[in-house]
């Protein structure tokens, strides 16, 4: 990453975007070099890192991972994880070996996981076939770099919408616009800088987890699934880039709501990841951070990701730890 924020170029305007005029909607392709494959994950500098640090204050230590083994049944058909121990008999000694799709529970989206659904491209201009043939844009440059350690910043947005005695289902479609997206961070009094890590708290892990095995399986299995989230709309991108986030994350199964609208051009998992290279977070658990920040009346904190260092990687758990 870069050694000095001052090394960073400046962020183009909204408007100003596609950066490379030949390739798909909404890219800043080229923004930090032709062979780029950090992309948002560059505002995280040296500067940016110290002054993160200084968001801790109690020392209290909070995972950010679901656990592997949920959901039992893994939503769009994937792979449930197992875990196999073997015991190295007649040693008192175990090892045991996971298997598990890498997006099955708490996870980053990678920039080889979704690309422009028309144009077959991925971030900075990535082809299908060199996601076969080589490990270009792989997750294992975010490690090689540092991971994914800067200031967090959450907006509980469940919190917000129930402190005002409303009702709501995150297991529905519901799409949350610009407007209340500022008045949470509003009400929580919330100031974001360049390079910090989005956290929206929607409620929907909650909600989940407060479901029979047999609907959350139904749930899962859905051809549909209906989600909050998210509107994926040019006003929420325009916030999202105008605020320079390094990443966002969310507690639901993708940052914008669900189901996917087909016709939509403002698709975030297109221009977040394929478009801009910004870390798409989805079912992260944030409840007991959500109880520390009310607690503490405190929504920033120190966070440090380091994700599975897979030469080539599509996606990865979290490994995510926030520090108040």
């Amino acid at each position: 990453m870069s050694s000095s924020s001052s090394l960073l170029p400046p962020t183009p305007s909204f408007s100003s975007l596609p950066l490379q005029a030949s390739g798909p909607r909404g890219n800043a392709w080229g923004l930090h070099g032709p062979t780029d494959q950090l992309g948002c994950l560059n505002r995280l500098t040296p500067k940016n890192t110290i002054e993160a640090a200084k968001e801790i204050k109690y020392g209290i230590r909070i995972s950010t991972d679901w656990a592997l083994d949920k959901p039992k049944v893994p939503c769009f058909g994937r792979v449930q994880f197992e875990q196999k121990i073997i015991h190295k008999s007649p040693k008192t000694v175990n090892d045991d070996v996971l298997v598990l799709n890498t997006q099955s529970s708490s996870q980053w989206d990678g920039f080889r996981h979704f690309g422009y659904q028309d144009t077959k491209v991925y971030f900075n201009g990535c082809t299908q076939e060199e996601i076969h043939n080589s490990t270009r844009n792989g997750i294992d440059v975010w490690v090689e770099n540092g991971g994914i350690v800067g200031r967090g910043v959450l907006l509980d947005y469940a919190y917000w919408v129930e402190s005002q005695g409303r009702t709501f289902n995150p297991l529905t479609t519901i799409k949350i616009p610009l407007s209340e997206i500022k008045a949470v961070a509003e009400a929580q009094n919330v100031m974001f800088r360049p390079g910090d890590i989005l956290f929206i708290r929607t409620g929907y892990l909650r909600a989940f987890e407060a479901l029979s095995s047999s609907e959350a399986a139904t749930l899962a299995t859905a051809s549909k699934m209906t989600t909050i989230g998210l509107d994926a709309c040019p006003e929420v991108l325009e916030w999202l880039w105008n605020q320079e986030f390094s990443a966002a994350a969310g507690d639901q199964p993708a940052l914008e709501s669900l189901p996917f609208d087909l016709t939509n051009q403002h698709w975030m998992h297109e221009w977040l990841l394929a478009g801009w290279g910004m870390p798409i977070g989805e079912l992260f658990d944030l409840e007991r951070l959500g109880e520390e920040c009310r607690k503490l009346k405190k929504w920033t904190f120190f966070f440090s990701s380091v994700p599975l260092k897979v030469p080539g990687g599509v996606a990865s758990p979290p490994n995510g730890v926030a520090i108040l």
